[in-house]
């Protein structure tokens, strides 16, 4: 018996997952684009419970939780077709200018935009006082997620640019 061999899944059927590198390695777990099969998706949208358990939204493909996370705001939640749609034509326009693999933009783009520090409250006797720690990888790539889609949503707010260029 020979298996078969499993075909070649690229992103909207034009971007490959193959080609892709994290420089992070800290977040390579978290990122769900190469450890299994299952991560390589023809479209960002698998229907699948992410949020049922804690920390399965770790498997969820990352082109598929940026999608997620355009659907914010009342009037776009749900849709998320259209912001899938937003998703590719923002890709196509990351091709067309760096001439780059656009799932590397984002995966670079993540990994720059997700802090490494924060502060927390540390109270003693009703004074409080800032103290600084780590953050965690999972919270680095939430946090570089939503920021992300705030700021496209927010530049392109009452401007004539569309949300996929601004993204």
């Amino acid at each position: 018996k020979t298996m078969a061999t499993l075909p070649e899944v690229q992103l909207f059927g034009k971007w490959s997952y193959d080609t892709v590198q994290v420089s992070d390695i800290s977040l390579e777990d978290y990122l769900a684009l190469r450890q299994k099969y299952k991560f390589y998706t023809y479209v960002p949208h698998t229907a699948g419970r992410y949020n049922a358990k804690r920390f399965r939204k770790s498997q969820c493909p990352l082109v598929e939780r940026l999608t997620v996370s355009l659907m914010r705001k009342g009037r776009n939640t749900g849709k998320k077709l259209l912001a899938a749609r937003i998703v590719k034509h923002a890709f196509e326009i990351i091709h067309v200018l760096t001439d780059q693999n656009p799932i590397q933009v984002l995966v670079d783009a993540v990994i720059n935009s997700g802090p490494r520090e924060d502060s927390t409250r540390i109270g003693r006797g009703g004074s409080v006082r800032r103290q600084a720690v780590d953050v965690s990888p999972i919270r680095r790539v939430n946090q570089a997620i939503y920021l992300i889609a705030t700021g496209a949503r927010n530049s392109a707010f009452r401007n004539v640019k569309t949300i996929a260029e601004c993204l």
